[in-house]
């Protein structure tokens, strides 16, 4: 109902707008005797600064105030306010007739940055404000606006502010610019376009796995970010539109720089990911029809085999689904007698297995909780009752956009909470409802329970849309089929949820609607294991266990798991990466490599981590797969073969036994590791592997750890350290810094594994370090030299937490 009555009042405002522009246009033409002739249309760097629509100094923009990095105008009675917020990015707010500002959207995180140190000149016209990142010329005549990089290449132009208060947003740029970001795809939509962002599209959050956000970004060095509820895009004719959008003001944001520079602002705009639990980084199962006696016997075959697991998310089984007294809420004690008492929770954290639960947006009518929300209107406006498909009775759906609403869903959340379900998986808050209902329903979860707990929040949620990664919202890619186009057709869906801005992607591995041949779900397995959400899932009663497939499945998918645990490190640390930067594990190759025309598109391989690239095998039975590698050296993981970049290779299936994962490391990579646990936790971690194989170049990677479970790494109780290396004068050199934050891992010693033919004198902050006759004898700090499938290694025992510096000769 509100978003109607703002469509209706911006009709009237559109209507009145657009009376006053008609009349104004008879007297032009009365007076001038012919028409304004427009602009031949140009690329944005051929265009000049002449508006799109005829103007009156009337309405030129008049400098009302000027501040460091705030500039505000005026055009006749409209506001217009253009704040420089970083070096790297503007932002416009246009206000209707002196309008106060309209509240940000959830698509916005803040409103306070810190000083940009602009220099902003408005003696001439243009107008220019400058940084070390960018210039913008503001037009007062014209009322355009053009961003230029720091290189004076102009980016994009809005050629007649003014537009903004009819409702579009139209930004010109270069022809042949890569557009992606805008959203991707829902669980059964065609997905031939991949990633790019061409044509006319829907802004919203969707349905069934859909990604969405009011932000589209280039390769060329750009991005645009507009603050909306939902909207109409066009990228036509080298035109970037946003229109139908949600607020009677338009608020929206340009910013500058290569694509991780970009992803970077805007999770600064729109807020940034909390840390996601270190148990949640692990292998997940999800299961639909299953008891307390199946569960217990799935988590103690996975023990026995030693197939490693951290968690179980149950389906509607562990709830009293239908019953009054509040069942949405609480355990089903018929179908797990020990759930409601806690001893299930005591029995589970025993075996290293967290637990997490689906939670709906409805609830029954016919209950005391239906009743209550009767009472209360509760409701979502408007909507009758309906037989709710698993129980047949009588349901509706929270209003979860109210604050009551959300506080009293999780204080009768709290019991299953405080006895084992401590993951929110909440499904089918996208069916029928508005963008806003999922992230309001996660919302109020994340924010209750960061009141009532210190323990860190994790969710599943079946959309996405902008500004909710600030929920602790993780996604996953809905109800999708199984099969090997299935499969292969989930690589687009997550590198599409990445490039608009949600990091923390899963989906049900194997298929949700039927179920997989062995060889698919072992490749789909080894593809999953390279995801941000590592998690299998099936239909009511399907089975995704991987002894389940057979020994062959097994033996593979459990070498997958078991590479997933090794690399939590390295994982763990990237996780961290995504809080301090909106950049996640797994990015698209174009974000590392924007200047080649061979990624623009390609969802075949991703980066996994800043050091490793990988590409899963998804097609069945194809005895070779073709893997282009960009720019760089490039050594296989698994036998250490060395390949130059820029060209594709191939490769040789295993079609025998399914045991290959296409893995290859970047070389000047610092990839740390651990043994291998049945859980995360299992075990003391007191010596990490540092793989390091020294380019020319110096690299770094930021090492990282926490208790993985609170949020004191809020207030400094972390571990971090940059570890960096460089060859240098035919010597490697490894730096590790001073650790910052005040958390004491278990972490004692790194032992650095130096990959590359060097002499034999090892110095340690500037003294020759012991020698050790063999790698196990290694316990303090000193060095051997041995061989392993990359060749000569060097390897370097070092006090974790100390700076150090490893000079190999």
């Amino acid at each position: 109902m509100e978003a109607s009555n703002r469509n209706r009042r911006k009709l009237l405002i559109i209507g009145g707008i657009a009376l006053v522009v008609i009349a104004a246009l008879i007297v032009f033409w009365m007076n001038q005797g012919k028409e304004q002739k427009s602009e031949e249309k140009k690329p944005a760097s051929e265009q000049s600064n002449v508006s799109a629509s005829p103007t009156s100094d009337d309405n030129a923009l008049q400098v009302v105030n000027s501040t460091a990095d705030h500039l505000e105008l005026s055009s006749g009675k409209d506001i217009i306010v253009v704040d420089v917020i970083q070096a790297d990015a503007l932002r416009v707010r246009v206000n209707p007739s002196g309008a106060a500002d309209e509240p940000d959207t959830e698509v916005i995180g803040t409103r306070d940055f810190d000083p940009a140190g602009s220099t902003i000149d408005i003696s001439g016209d243009p107008i220019t404000l400058t940084t070390d990142q960018m210039k913008v010329e503001i037009d007062k005549k014209n009322r355009s606006i053009a961003v230029y990089d720091a290189a004076g290449k102009l980016l994009l132009k809005q050629e007649d502010v003014r537009q903004a208060l009819e409702d579009n947003l139209a930004f010109t740029h270069n022809e042949g610019d890569f557009l992606y970001g805008i959203g991707g795809y829902n669980a059964s939509e065609i997905s031939t376009d991949g990633m790019l962002q061409n044509g006319l599209k829907s802004v919203k959050g969707g349905q069934q796995g859909h990604a969405g956000a009011p932000f589209v970004w280039s390769t060329a060095g750009y991005g645009l970010l507009v603050d909306t509820i939902d909207a109409s895009y066009g990228n036509i004719d080298n035109i970037i539109s946003f229109s139908q959008t949600s607020k009677e003001s338009s608020h929206y944001y340009f910013m500058v720089g290569d694509p991780t520079a970009i992803m970077s602002t805007v999770a600064d705009i729109s807020g940034k990911a909390p840390l996601f639990p270190k148990w949640a980084l692990g292998f997940m199962n999800s299961e639909w029809g299953i008891d307390e006696a199946e569960l217990m016997q799935h988590v103690q075959t996975y023990r026995q085999k030693q197939i490693p697991i951290d968690s179980f998310t149950l389906d509607f089984d562990w709830k009293a689904w239908g019953e009054d007294q509040y069942g949405e809420f609480r355990w089903n004690e018929k179908k797990f007698p020990n759930g409601s008492s806690g001893k299930l929770k005591q029995t589970l954290d025993g075996m290293g297995i967290k637990l997490a639960g689906i939670f709906k947006p409805r609830i029954h009518v016919e209950t005391e909780q239906g009743q209550y929300a009767t009472e209360h209107n509760y409701w979502w406006p408007n909507k009758p009752n309906y037989p709710d498909y698993f129980s047949e009775l009588p349901v509706n759906d929270l209003d979860f956009s109210l604050e009551e609403v959300r506080k009293w869903y999780f204080e009768h959340s709290k019991q299953a909470f405080d006895t084992g379900i401590i993951g929110w998986w909440n499904d089918e808050a996208d069916e029928g409802y508005t963008t806003t209902q999922f992230i309001n329903m996660q919302k109020g979860l994340y924010e209750e329970q960061r009141n009532y707990s210190d323990k860190r929040v994790w969710s599943l949620n079946r959309n996405f849309y902008l500004g909710a990664q600030k929920y602790a919202y993780g996604l996953w890619s809905g109800d999708i089929l199984s099969g090997f186009k299935a499969m292969a057709n989930q690589r687009e869906r997550m590198l599409s949820a990445v490039n608009v801005g949600q990091a923390k992607w899963g989906m049900d591995t194997g298929g949700f609607q039927t179920n997989p041949m062995p060889d698919n779900y072992t490749r789909w397995m080894q593809f999953s294991a390279f995801s941000p959400i590592f998690r299998v899932h099936g239909k009511l009663d399907h089975q995704r266990q991987p002894w389940v497939y057979g020994e062959q499945a097994e033996a593979a998918t459990k070498a997958a798991i078991e590479l997933r645990y090794k690399l939590i490190p390295y994982i763990y640390s990237y996780e961290r990466r995504a809080y301090e930067t909106g950049i996640g594990l797994v990015k698209p190759l174009l974000m590392d490599y924007p200047q080649d025309p061979a990624l623009a598109n390609l969802v075949d391989s991703w980066m996994f981590g800043d050091w490793l690239l990988v590409s899963p095998i998804v097609a069945e039975a194809e005895p070779t797969k073709s893997i282009y590698l960009p720019q760089g050296t490039w050594i296989d993981y698994t036998n250490g073969t060395v390949h130059q970049g820029g060209q594709t290779i191939t490769h040789q299936v295993d079609l025998a036994n399914w045991s290959d994962i296409p893995l290859f490391i970047k070389k000047g990579a610092i990839i740390p590791s651990q043994q291998v646990m049945n859980y995360i936790g299992e075990k003391k971690v007191e010596t990490v592997t540092v793989d390091v194989f020294p380019d020319t170049a110096q690299s770094a990677f930021a090492y990282y750890d926490d208790d993985g479970a609170t949020y004191q790494y809020e207030q400094g109780g972390y571990f971090k350290q940059t570890l960096s290396a460089q060859e240098k004068d035919g010597q490697a050199h490894f730096h590790a810094s001073a650790k910052e934050g005040t958390f004491t891992p278990d972490l004692q010693y790194y032992l650095v594994a130096i990959h590359g033919q060097y002499g034999n004198n090892v110095t340690i902050n500037g003294t020759a370090a012991h020698k050790a006759n063999s790698l196990s004898e290694l316990k303090s700090e000193g060095w051997f030299q041995g061989k392993d499938v990359y060749g000569d290694v060097t390897y370097v025992r070092i006090k974790a937490g100390d700076e150090r510096q490893i000079t190999v000769e």
